[in-house]
């Protein structure tokens, strides 16, 4: 262990992390650009978000799984994996990424992957576990073997990330938590408008539900005919952090905070299964948020840009995604096609990279998203930018799965995915495929049905279905898809077909509709019927 660390948060911990942060530049730009640089890669793919929310989302301890998309690096032949975990991954689990890797003995990858758990499913982030275990923490650093070539990465950084990079002494590649209030719903506004990016009519920065009734009132004021707000919690995430507040009803001359105050409850509704309106404003009295209004439209979709700013400065355009949501309202991920519809998949680029330009300038690093309402109006489609997520999400797994398998590469002057021998690629994915009855497999048992039903994906076509999630199949019923083909009708064939196979082998029929851990809203986009 280290003698004396740097106390969690003091001036001296700050310096030390800033000075490991320094190897970065270097590291990328001078052996990472080589495949077969020795580095090792540390992994910490846990949640280091708000408990009390991911405890709403079902199987929200297995979405560490999310990540084991970063064992496809072991497809570089000197390149080491530490992947820690909070409990430990099912052997087949791991078997069945590393089968994943065409052209590399699996035999040659496992000897280049450390796994390490801290054996605690409890409450918490994993990263909290992990420091929290002194002999663990020992374990992590006896397995950088690269230490002048090491780094780590997360899902999402704070606080705790820079105190695990300072006792690990390697650096952390993401954005550094002394920005992260950009990627609050008040920082994403502040940086919308210094990027000159149209956003939904709103008001930031509130503090308690005196200033949310202040503010909702205000909101119908500046827009009478407003009919809905959207109520966001400062920190909140895929949707869960959100609720309506319905004022179809209220007149905008009359109305008034202290009016708004008696009717609070009974008028507003969270997003978050399970959520009640009481407990949703006392999470806004302690983290705070925004209020926006609701954007209507007939034909109305919810694309994402992904970007990457890399250790040189260098701004990455990644990809553009149409996400799939669902929930009461229509504002929970539930999955994602790519690449965005042609139609306006070009011009959100464009914005997105003004967006990540001014992220930029503020210093940030590491991968990010902007989501978009887009809503379509008589002279095309017009945009709205309404949240920046300074992490990793939804879309990191599917796009790295098709990144990795086809060794291929995105082309931002057309906007699509090109393998080497300049076919274009693209996926539908989900990672909330729910039915009871898949509670009755286990990880070995789906594996049988990729086998029998010829399931996997194909190396040879550049193809097929890749699986995630599989450990919270058997305790939620849940699973995560991505389907990869040359063509979105065949991508969703693909998925029905995957679907139907699992149905099938547990006794479900087809005429069953809904294949989501929730309904999708009606009018949007929605997963294909079986």
């Amino acid at each position: 262990m280290i003698d004396g660390p740097p106390q969690p948060g003091s001036a001296q911990e700050r310096a030390v992390f800033l000075e490991l942060q320094e190897r970065l530049a270097p590291m990328f730009r001078d052996r990472y650009a080589d495949p077969l640089a020795e580095r090792t890669v540390v992994v910490i793919p846990g949640l280091s978000l708000d408990q009390e929310t991911l405890g709403l989302i079902a199987g929200a301890r297995y979405y560490e799984e999310r990540q084991l998309s970063m064992l496809m690096l072991l497809r570089l032949p000197r390149t080491r994996v530490v992947f820690v975990t909070s409990m430990p991954v099912d052997p087949v689990i791991v078997d069945y990424y590393l089968s994943l890797l065409s052209g590399v003995p699996s035999g040659h990858a496992r000897r280049r992957l450390t796994l390490l758990s801290a054996y605690d499913g409890g409450p918490g982030s994993l990263t909290s576990k992990i420091l929290s275990r002194p002999r663990l923490l020992e374990r992590i650093r006896d397995a950088i073997v690269h230490r002048d070539a090491a780094h780590l990465t997360c899902f999402n950084a704070t606080a705790d990330e820079i105190t695990l990079a300072v006792r690990l002494a390697i650096p952390l590649y993401a954005c550094d938590p002394a920005l992260g209030w950009l990627g609050t719903k008040s920082g994403s506004r502040q940086v919308f408008r210094e990027a000159g990016v149209e956003l939904p009519e709103g008001i930031e920065y509130l503090r308690s539900t005196l200033e949310l009734t202040e503010a909702l009132a205000e909101l119908k004021r500046r827009q009478p005919r407003l009919r809905r707000a959207v109520v966001k919690l400062e920190e909140g995430f895929s949707g869960e952090g959100n609720a309506i507040f319905d004022m179809h009803d209220l007149s905008a001359p009359s109305l008034s905070p202290a009016q708004l105050a008696t009717e609070l409850s009974q008028r507003l509704h969270p997003e978050a299964d399970g959520l009640s309106p009481k407990q949703f404003l006392a999470k806004f009295e302690t983290m705070g948020g925004i209020v926006e209004a609701w954007l209507e439209g007939a034909e109305k979709r919810s694309p994402s840009v992904q970007m990457r700013i890399t250790p040189t400065g260098e701004l990455e355009l990644i990809s553009t995604h149409d996400q799939l949501l669902g929930g009461h309202s229509g504002q929970v991920f539930l999955g994602s096609t790519f690449p965005a519809d042609e139609r306006y998949r070009l011009t959100l680029q464009a914005l997105g990279l003004r967006v990540g330009e001014a992220l930029r300038d503020h210093g940030v690093l590491g991968r990010f998203s902007v989501d978009f309402i887009t809503v379509q109006e008589k002279a095309g489609w017009r945009h709205h930018a309404i949240e920046v997520n300074l992490r990793k999400g939804g879309t990191t797994l599917p796009f790295q799965m098709l990144q990795f398998l086809t060794a291929g590469q995105y082309d931002s002057q057309l906007g699509v995915f090109l393998t080497p021998t300049g076919q274009q690629r693209v996926y539908f994915a989900t990672d909330n495929l729910c039915r009871d009855e898949y509670r009755r497999l286990t990880p070995e048992d789906l594996v049988d049905i990729i086998v029998a039903q010829r399931l996997h994906f194909d190396a040879t076509r550049q193809q097929g279905i890749v699986f995630s999630l599989i450990g919270a199949m058997s305790e939620f019923g849940k699973l995560g898809v991505v389907s990869i083909s040359d063509s979105p009708e065949h991508a969703q064939a693909q998925y029905r077909r995957a679907v139907a196979a699992i149905d099938h082998e547990v006794g479900v029929t087809n005429d069953r509709m809904s294949v989501t851990c929730r309904d999708e809203t009606p009018g949007r986009q929605e997963y294909p019927p079986l």
